[in-house]
């Protein structure tokens, strides 16, 4: 088996992490997450200074008050 060392500077790592190709791949994982949530749910995809985040969040107040009763994103966070 062959293998390969890829290895990037401190610029390298910034440029990675916050290239479109990583914040498409967050935000996929975002969705999937927030597809085992079910409704009330919405996915959104930010640019901070050194990287992209991809978050889950509930839509509505009292999406988020069930959430903190059912702990549901923790629970689609565990499947």
């Amino acid at each position: 088996m062959d293998k390969v060392k890829i290895e990037l500077n401190s610029s390298g790592i910034r440029q990675l992490l916050k290239s479109e190709e990583m914040g498409q791949m967050l935000k996929q994982q975002a969705e999937q997450i927030r597809s085992r949530c079910g409704s009330g749910y919405s996915t959104d995809l930010y640019q901070a200074s050194s990287r992209v985040i991809a978050g889950v969040f509930a839509e509505t107040a009292e999406t988020a008050k069930q959430n903190s009763r059912e702990n549901t994103l923790l629970k689609a966070l565990g499947r």
